[in-house]
C-alpha cells in the first residue's frame, strides 16, 4: 500500500488535545471534527489542510487521552496518514482499528512543509520526492495492512466472519 501526498510538518508531543481540542467532543462526525484538526497547535491550521495531505511529525505523537476522535479529526480533515519518528502506543492502537495508517519512522530527519511524499507501508518507506531524501521506517506487518485495508478492525472483523 502506497500513499502519495503534501507533507504537512508540526513537532514533538502533539497531543489528542492540540489535535482536536475538548470542546469539539460533543460529536463524532468526522467532518466536522477535521474542521478543527490541530487548531489546538494554531487555530489557522485546519485551513492550511488539504485532502490527501500526509502529516509529518516529530515524537510522542498522540500522546495524552486516549480519545479516538484525534483519529478521527486526522480523516476528517483529509490528511491520508501521519509519520512520526513515534507514536503514543494507545493513539497508534486507535488509528488501526479505525482504519488510519501511522508509519513510525524513527530516523525520520527534516522534511519542508510541502515537499511531496510517498509511503510504502508494506516496505517501511518514506522518500520525499521533492528533496530525493529516503527514510527508513518500521514496515507494517499484514495483518495491519490487512485491517488498513478493510478500513478498521470491525469492517475487517466482518470480512473474516465475525460478528454480525
Amino acid at each position: 500500500m502506497i500513499i502519495q501526498g503534501r507533507a504537512l510538518v508540526v513537532g514533538n508531543d502533539v497531543d489528542t488535545d492540540a489535535i482536536i481540542p475538548a470542546r469539539y467532543l460533543v460529536t463524532t462526525d468526522p467532518a466536522e471534527l477535521g474542521r478543527h484538526c490541530l487548531e489546538g497547535l494554531d487555530p489557522g491550521f485546519p485551513e492550511r489542510i488539504r485532502p490527501g495531505d500526509i502529516l509529518v511529525a516529530g515524537e510522542n505523537f498522540g500522546c495524552g487521552s486516549s480519545r479516538e476522535h484525534a483519529v478521527l479529526a486526522l480523516k476528517g480533515a483529509g490528511i491520508k496518514c501521519v509519520v512520526a519518528k513515534s507514536f503514543a502506543r494507545i493513539f497508534f492502537r486507535n488509528a488501526t482499528n479505525l482504519g488510519f495508517p501511522l508509519v513510525e519512522c524513527p530516523g525520520l530527519g527534516d522534511v519542508n512543509e510541502g515537499d511531496r511524499l510517498s509511503v510504502d507501508l508494506g516496505k517501511g518507506l518514506m522518500r520525499d520526492l521533492t528533496s530525493g531524501r529516503v527514510f527508513e521506517a518500521i514496515p507494517l506487518p499484514d495483518f495491519i495492512l490487512g485491517i488498513l485495508d478493510a478500513g478498521g478492525l470491525i469492517p475487517w472483523a466482518k470480512r473474516r466472519g465475525h460478528g454480525a
